[in-house]
């Protein structure tokens, strides 16, 4: 069999692994998204003598920051496959778009010149 083909029995299990991590990843940010917003529907706030609890509207950007973080996931998972393949081409494709969006997330919280 040619080179081209060698992971290709893979493909499949790593394409599952993917849509099952978008799938419970979809439902656990929209679940998180409905009890926020349950909790501010129903004027819910954290009272004094529970500080630590979050409100309503955080617990909203909690589930709109766990759907960001989905396609991040997405290539953690894809790293961790390849690399357990010993695909170590792909895995260095995937670790340098992880750098990518780490410096670019570096750079928007501490942009040069401090601006």
């Amino acid at each position: 069999m040619s080179g081209n083909f060698r992971h290709a029995p893979q493909v499949p299990r790593l394409e599952r692994l993917l849509a099952k991590q978008l799938h419970y990843g979809t439902w656990l940010a929209s679940a998180v998204i409905a009890c926020g917003i349950l909790l501010v529907a129903l004027h819910w706030q954290p009272g004094p003598g529970w500080p630590a609890l979050p409100s309503g509207m955080q617990v909203v950007a909690a589930g709109i920051g766990l759907f960001i973080l989905l396609p991040v996931s997405r290539v953690v998972l894809m790293l961790v496959v390849f690399v357990h393949q010993r695909d170590y081409l792909f895995g260095l494709i995937a670790a340098l778009v992880l750098a990518i969006i780490g410096l670019g997330l570096l750079l928007g919280l501490y942009p040069p010149g401090g601006a």
